[in-house]
């Protein structure tokens, strides 16, 4: 069975690569799905976040790495894929993901959604408070890979 991880990961954290490890742990194949959204303005470009995901879930041989623009349903019914994998930290996460996955699961009534709980120790990173702590030139490297570390440092050189 296969299954996709929708998010736009900017930049991608270890929160993220745990939820795809133990989906890659679950699934057949697990497509990480970085997307495009036309109404949010990105940290990083569209490049860089393909580059950066693609270097951190390097080791897992049945997770794949692609792009979409439009709608996730769209790409779900394109790609025969059947579950969406959607990491909860908070009860506060809860509401949102589930309007989202009874928007999805209207569109598309196959589609199912799988919520995976954070581990713990995870359960307070964000891409946005990542971005926020590197921008004021605070150490991030607890709560993301080098890559993305690495990527910041290009940012920031002047």
């Amino acid at each position: 069975m296969k299954a996709v991880y929708p998010g736009s990961f900017d930049p991608i954290t270890y929160g993220h690569i745990d939820l795809v490890e133990r989906s890659s742990r679950i699934f057949d194949e697990v497509i990480v799905l970085v997307m495009e959204n036309v109404n949010k303005r990105h940290f990083f470009n569209h490049e860089e976040r393909m580059r950066m995901v693609r270097h951190a879930v390097s080791e897992f041989s049945n997770v794949s790495i692609t792009t979409h623009s439009g709608l996730l349903v769209d790409f779900a019914r394109a790609n025969n894929v059947k579950v969406v994998i959607r990491g909860l930290r908070a009860v506060s996460d809860f509401e949102l993901e589930l309007q989202m996955a009874h928007a999805n699961k209207s569109m598309l009534p196959e589609l199912e959604t799988l919520f995976l709980m954070t581990e713990t120790n995870n359960s307070f990173i964000s891409s946005s408070m990542v971005r926020e702590i590197a921008t004021f030139g605070g150490d991030i490297s607890k709560w993301v890979p080098s890559c993305v570390r690495e990527e910041f440092r290009k940012k920031f050189v002047r």
